[in-house]
This record gives C-alpha cells, structure tokens and sequence, in this order.
C-alpha cells in the first residue's frame, strides 16, 4: 500500500472516530436533558437513542444531497427549506415512535409535548449546521477539481507547444542545410556531398534525443559541435566559432537543442553581412547553481543588412525558456561594442521533465 493510500485511508478512519464521539456526546447531553426533567433513565436512554439515530440519519441524507447537487444562486434559500423539511420530517417520526412506545405513560407524552418545541429548534440548528458545513465542503472540493482540471489542461497546452517548438528544430535547420546544398552542388560539388555526410551525423545524433526534453551541457555541445561542422562547410575558414565551457557547467542540464538556434541567430547576423572571419564565441559556466551560457558574435548595425528568416532563433528559445520555468527574464540580449550577445541562464530543476 503506498504513502498516499495510508494517509487517505487514516484520514478516513480519524473522521469517522470524530463523527461516532460527535453524536456519542450529543446523545448524552440530550439523555441528561431528558433525565433533569424527571424521566426515568431507560426511558431517557431510548428517548436520546431514537432521537439521535434519527438526527443522524437526516444529516448524513442532507450531505450526500450536497454531494450530488450544489446549490448556486439559490444556496441560501436552499439551506432553509431543505432544513425545515427534514426538521419537520424527523421530528414527525421521533414524535411517532415515542409515541407508540409510551403510549400509556401520561407523564412523558406531556414532557415529550412540552419539549416539541425545543427539540425542534435543536433538530433545526443541527441540519442547518451539517447542511451548511457539507456545502462548504463539497464547494471547496468542486474548486479544487476545477483548479486541478485547469492545470492539467494548462500543462497539456504547454506541453504540447513545447513539443511543437521542438518538433520545428529539425526541420528549420533541414531546410536552411538544403539550401546550402543545393547552392554547392553546381560549384563545389565536393563540398556538397560532404556537408550531406556532416547532415545525415547530426540528424542520427539528434534523433537520439528525440524522446528527451533535458540533457547535459556535454550532450548539447556535442550536438552543437555537429551544427558548427556543417555550416563550416557552408562557409568556410570565415567561420571560427570558440567554445569555452567550465567542468562544472558540463555536467548540467538545459532543455534539449536549445543552443542551436541562438547560435544558428549570431552566425545568421555575424556572418551575412561580411566577408572577413567572424568569431562566435560560446561560454558557458556555473553561477549559483544555474548555468549561465553566452553567445557572441560581431554585430555593426550601421552596416548590417535586414536577414530574411522565419524569426524562429531567439523568439523560439525565450518562449521555450517561459513555458518550462515561467519566467521572462532568462534570456537577456545586449549589443554593445560592436557585439550582439545573447545571455541564458538555465535554473537547475531538482527533477527534470
């Protein structure tokens, strides 16, 4: 039996002892109350008895009414009516079992007369006690589940766009890579075929990580590796990049594939629009246990020319960043000194989706 199971089933054994003591003390007091009147203690005993039992039943009737229907708008006329009516109906048949019981003791059908109106109220008080707190409850449950529905849908719906953003990685970088190829195969044919083999590595490589949602920085990097290898075939010695990780920041995790784009963005805007060498430089290191992870590349925005793309590098990695930690505030961009910089930093999840 699991942890949950037990303290389900001791939180249901811990109410029905409160339950059982509740009536337990009510029916003594309302013994007491009938025995300070003058009546003998066996009747007493079997007066409380009936009365108690009764009582009982109609409350445990009105709870699991609240179980099945909850009252909205009209609750509180609700509470009133449905009260009175079981009032009504269990003082009838406490009246009417006495009665039959006692029929020739004179002196308790008076008492028991005499006291209609009192046990009335008292009837009516705990009705409305158990009707009201079982409304309270079952209210609160329903919100519960309401709640609980809405973060499960919420999940699924981030869940989902997670795996569509994902989904969009290999085919966006698929078809910058045969763009390429194709470009190569009239003049360099050569370089075509080999940027085909360096392709088909890295699609084996990432297929491996398909059903992954997190790996180490090692493992990224190892992927990312792959990426630089092909588009140095594309473009050559003018591409340099420099990756400079810390041993610690190797052994952390980050989503899957989330550098590759950013990466894919500073060669997009640090290569397109020169024609020396560019450097893109990637640094990664712990800081407070998070990974912090820079990428940069040259960026002079009076010379630099509008790169048409889908848009997809950094757009894709800020929103992918907001549905896993629900913060905005984890990739930062910067240009400054002719250098455009993106800046991740990766917060370390105890467990891992």
């Amino acid at each position: 039996m699991t942890i949950t199971n037990k303290s389900s089933r001791n939180s249901k054994l811990l109410t029905a002892a409160l339950i059982i003591l509740w009536w337990s003390v009510w029916n003594y007091l309302h013994i007491s109350i009938v025995r300070d009147a003058g009546i003998p203690y066996r009747q007493a005993a079997l007066d409380g008895s009936v009365s108690t039992v009764l009582l009982a039943i109609a409350c445990y009737f009105v709870v699991n009414i609240m179980r099945y229907y909850l009252p909205k708008d009209e609750k509180y006329l609700f509470v009133i009516i449905a009260s009175l009516t079981l009032t009504t109906v269990w003082h009838f048949a406490v009246k009417v079992l006495l009665k039959s019981w006692y029929a020739h003791n004179s002196y308790y059908l008076r008492i028991l007369e005499h006291t209609g109106g009192l046990r009335f109220s008292f009837g009516f008080l705990m009705i409305v006690c158990a009707t009201v707190l079982a409304m309270l409850w079952y209210t609160q449950k329903e919100r519960e589940e309401e709640n609980l529905r809405k973060s499960d849908m919420e999940r699924t719906a981030r869940e989902a766009e997670l795996n569509k953003l994902r989904q969009q990685l290999q085919p966006h970088f698929l078809f910058n890579s045969l763009n390429s190829i194709s470009a190569l195969t009239g003049t360099q044919p050569e370089k075509a075929r080999h940027m085909i083999q360096q392709l088909a590595d890295f699609l084996r490589g990432t297929l491996k990580s398909e059903t992954q949602q997190w790996v180490t920085l090692s493992e990224d990097i190892e992927y990312l590796r792959l990426y630089l290898d092909i588009e140095k075939v594309r473009f050559g010695h003018r591409l340099q990049p420099n990756i400079l990780c810390d041993d610690a920041a190797m052994h952390m995790k980050l989503p899957a594939m989330l550098l590759q784009p950013i990466v894919e963005n500073a060669i997009k805007f640090g290569l397109y629009d020169t024609v020396g060498n560019v450097e893109i430089s990637i640094r990664a290191a712990s800081v407070n246990n998070q990974l912090q992870v820079t990428v940069c590349n040259p960026y002079d925005e009076a010379t630099a020319l509008p790169v048409q793309g889908t848009g997809f590098g950094l757009a894709s990695t800020r929103r992918r960043l907001f549905l896993i930690f629900g913060r905005h505030d984890l990739l930062v961009v910067s240009k400054e000194a002719h250098q455009f910089t993106a800046a991740i930093t990766i917060p370390q999840l105890k467990t891992t989706i």
